[in-house]
Parts: structure tokens; sequence; C-alpha cells
């Protein structure tokens, strides 16, 4: 980023990166030189990946964890784990391209690049969803108790992950200046907020709503100190702590629960509700090919429907035994 600093130590290279500065001016905070990563020898190591990593890490605890205190075999959650976290990982990036392919098709190698983001979390649930289903058939185990662990587990790792987005300054909203308006150094952001009005033409033709939140975005920026400033919504933030909440409540029922997949029913109907809201304050979304759909929006309204139903229907069945 900008303002790298060089230091030689032991005949080694070790660059320092000074980032640009965040601000939230509603709430009175400015966090300094915010960096996107760390060098370690020449090799940029971007916090995006660290933080996704951790966010894996700390998943699987809490999925052991609970696995534990269920009376489950935790090494059968480490050997499901070693399985559906690269298969994950492999689907979050492949919705993510499917639905963004302009940005790729020109270098498809970049597809490969994991570092700059574009990892879609619907893809990571589904790439876990049809790898717990193959995975407990094989081995014979009941696939709503082995969801109702481990979407407590993906959960966590969605609030860690989301901060992955805070350091790559992306997945934010439109236009705000209410109390957790949020400040991006311009320099930081994508092409769209400072490129050609003909570009967006093009990019956004037939999605007059997504254009509309860029160009207010763009007319309303802020000049602090001779840098120019975009404010946004941090909905990574509003995401992070929804799944917080999300993430409370259903470890703290998961002993009161009535049924094997419960929890899992829970987790999919919450999380998609949530993210029917905050989907439609960000300016970054996938759309449905050749629609102003927002994919994204569209997936979390069908998943909270279809799960809040089956719930109901669920814990009807078990008052009427």
């Amino acid at each position: 980023m900008y303002g790298i600093i060089i230091y030689k130590k032991c005949g080694e290279k070790m660059q320092v990166l000074l980032g640009t500065n965040i601000r939230f001016p509603n709430l009175g905070i400015e966090l300094n030189n915010v960096p996107t990563g760390i060098d370690v020898f020449g090799f940029h190591i971007a916090f995006y990946g660290i933080i996704i990593g951790l966010g894996m890490l700390f998943g699987f605890l809490i999925a052991t964890w609970i696995a534990k205190k269920t009376g489950q075999n935790p090494e059968f959650y480490l050997d499901f784990a070693l399985i559906a976290i690269p298969v994950s990982v492999v689907c979050t990036r492949l919705f993510y391209v499917i639905f963004a392919f302009d940005e790729f098709k020109d270098n498809l190698w970049s597809i490969f690049n994991l570092r700059t983001g574009g990892l879609a979390i619907y893809g990571g649930i589904i790439g876990a969803i049809g790898t717990a289903l193959i995975y407990t058939k094989i081995k014979k185990y009941p696939f709503w108790l082995l969801a109702d662990t481990g979407c407590i587990g993906l959960l966590v790792g969605q609030i860690l992950g989301r901060w992955g987005n805070f350091f790559n300054r992306e997945a934010f909203g439109k236009y705000t200046d209410g109390l957790f308006a949020m400040q991006l150094d311009l320099r930081d952001i994508s092409y769209e907020y400072r490129s050609p009005l003909a570009y967006l033409q093009e990019k956004f033709e037939g999605r007059s709503a997504a254009m509309e939140r860029i160009m207010e975005i763009r007319e309303k920026t802020f000049l602090v100190d001779g840098v120019e400033y975009i404010q946004v919504h941090p909905t990574f933030l509003y995401e992070s702590l929804w799944n917080l909440c999300l993430v409370i409540i259903l470890i703290f029922y998961t002993k009161h629960k009535k049924f094997d997949g419960e929890i899992m029913l829970l987790y999919l109907g919450g999380y998609a509700l949530g993210r029917v809201w905050i989907e439609g304050l960000r300016t970054d979304q996938l759309f449905l090919w050749g629609t102003p759909i927002a994919i994204s929006q569209l997936l979390s309204a069908l998943i909270a429907i279809v799960a809040l139903a089956a719930l109901i229907y669920k814990r009807y069945k078990v008052k009427t035994k």
C-alpha cells in the first residue's frame, strides 16, 4: 500500500507496510496506517487470508468443543474438517467466480489469487453441506446431528472472516451519515468509485439502483488533511455482529433443542434473515446473470423462508407426537 518503509536485518530485507487511515467520524474513531498485510522475506501475506485461516481454526475448535459437550467423538469432526474445509474454500471461490466472471475473463490465472478477496460465503455453506451429506452417508453417521454441531463452528468462522473484508477495504455498503459511518481512502477501494462515467454505464447497464448507489458515494466524498475519503455503511461489521448474537443464541439453545437439525435450521433461517437486510445495503453485490437481482439477497430470502417453514413444521410434528 502507501508509505512503504524498508529495513535491513541480517542481510535480508523486511518490509513494513504502512496502510492508509480508516475513520469512523461519528464515533470519533480514527485508525491510523491500517495495513492490508505483512511482508515476510519479500512475500506479501494479506491479513484477509490470515483472518480466513483463523476463522476456520476457531470454527473447528468450537465444533469439537460442542461435540465433546454433546457426547460425540471430536476425532470424527477432525476427519470431517480435513475434507470439508478445502472443499468449502474451493466452493466459496467458485461461487464468486461464477457470478463475477467478467473480473477474471481477461486473466484466468487471477481466479487462483485469493489474497485480493473474492470469496462468497454461500458457496462455502453449499460446499460444507454437500460434503456433510456425502461424508455422513459413507460413515453411516446422523447427518442432522453433524449439521447441528458443525453449523455453530461455521458461524464462528463467518464472524472472524468478515474482518478480512475490513482489512481489504471491501464488502461495504452505500453512503450513510449514520452513527457507524465508515470513511475509507478513495485510493484503496475498487475502480468503480473513480472510473469514467462511461465505464459505469456499461458495467451497470440495466442495474440502475446499483449505479445510483455508486454515484451517491462518488458525489459525497470528504477531504480530510488533503486525503479524499468515501463514507459508507460498514456492512462487514453489521454481519459480524449479527452472527455473534446468533452464535450466542445457538450455543445456549443447543441443550434445549427438540430434534436433530433444529440448530441447523435456526442457523440457516437466522443468518439468512440478517443477510437479506445487510445485502440490501451493499454496493458490491453479485447479480443473477442478465438481471438486476442480487443473487445473495435472493438466495437469503429463499433460505430464510424454507428454513423457518421447516422449523415450524418439525416443531409441530414433535409437539403432536
